[in-house]
């Protein structure tokens, strides 16, 4: 009898410190806003879906997941991001002393809740953020890269290289899983392609819309008119696509103009026909004809008069024979 009491206890200790028992009966946290698919531990979650310690939650290529914590710590978690509720440490206040979460991979946004600063910490392949009371986007790429946006107040990032302060607003850090870090300097086009993704910060450059006070934050860093560029992009290539269709519309038109153009050149070549006006030349002989007779009627008067000039001097001669004759 005792050992069957003694067993039964030992069930009882054990159910208790079970995961999956503690995952159901401590939740830190709900979701307030789910979009597409979103899962947890348990399958699928919705809207005041409760999440618990040692949670891993996975969002799709689309999906969207906005939680929050006891202490009012707030978390969105984009699409294909996947993070795990790693350390919860509630202290029956309406704060924590402990919130640690491990981010794989995907793109995050985080608001500080009630706690100590110190209370927070996020883990990251390439190194730990230190949370200060802040509000910051974050990015893990699939090679453990991580990029760090400041939006509030101040933050800390720490790697094998090294620290790096955040304290300007749009501050950004990038660090590699191996070590090498950047200085903060401003986000801006250059850092998406550092990291090879247009779409790394999605809540900065409005391709993912939160609501609620992660959705407050004014500010987009610059980051929000590389959406509109993005959409404007496809047009050029529709109107490339265009062309296809039109191709046998054209088609026809090249026939269409070889009749009209046939048409104005034909009637050129029968304008060749005036030469006949060559018949004309025969006109010049009859001119050179009766210039001739005219020069020949004017030597025969010439000859005429000629002619008698000779009657007259021949005359004349003879009148002088006949006067000498007459004096002898």
């Amino acid at each position: 009898m005792s050992r069957f009491c003694g067993a039964v206890a030992a069930g009882v200790i054990f159910a208790l410190f079970s995961p999956m028992l503690a995952l159901s009966a401590e939740p830190v946290g709900q979701a307030t806003l789910i979009r597409t698919e979103v899962s947890g531990r348990t399958g699928p979650l919705v809207v005041r879906s409760p999440v618990h310690k040692d949670e891993r939650i996975r969002t799709s290529s689309s999906g969207l997941g906005q939680f929050i914590f006891k202490d009012g710590t707030k978390l969105a978690v984009g699409a294909g991001s996947t993070v795990v509720i790693d350390k919860f440490v509630y202290d029956d206040s309406a704060s924590v002393k402990r919130l640690s979460i491990k981010a794989a991979k995907g793109t995050f946004r985080w608001i500080s809740g009630n706690s100590a600063s110190s209370a927070y910490s996020i883990v990251t392949p390439a190194g730990t953020i230190g949370v200060r009371g802040t509000a910051f986007d974050f990015y893990v790429g699939s090679n453990g890269t991580t990029a760090i946006v400041l939006l509030n107040g101040a933050a800390s990032f720490c790697g094998p290289g090294g620290c790096r302060q955040l304290r300007q607003q749009c501050d950004c850090v990038i660090a590699t899983r191996g070590g090498r870090m950047t200085d903060p300097s401003r986000v801006d086009r250059r850092t998406l392609q550092t990291l090879s993704n247009p779409r790394a910060l999605p809540f900065l450059s409005g391709d993912q819309q939160l609501s609620g006070a992660l959705g407050g934050i004014r500010t987009s860093c610059g980051l929000a008119s590389l959406r509109q560029d993005r959409q404007e992009r496809p047009q050029p290539q529709q109107r490339q696509e265009r062309p296809a269709p039109q191709t046998p519309q054209q088609a026809p038109q090249a026939p269409q103009q070889a009749p009209q153009q046939a048409p104005q050149q034909a009637p050129d070549t029968p304008d060749q026909p005036d030469t006949p006006d060559k018949p004309d030349k025969p006109n010049k002989p009859d001119h050179h004809h009766h210039h001739h007779d005219w020069d020949h009627y004017g030597r025969d008067h010439h000859d005429r008069d000629h002619r008698g000039h000779d009657g007259d001097d021949d005359d004349r001669d003879r009148n002088g024979r006949h006067g000498h004759r007459s004096d002898n």
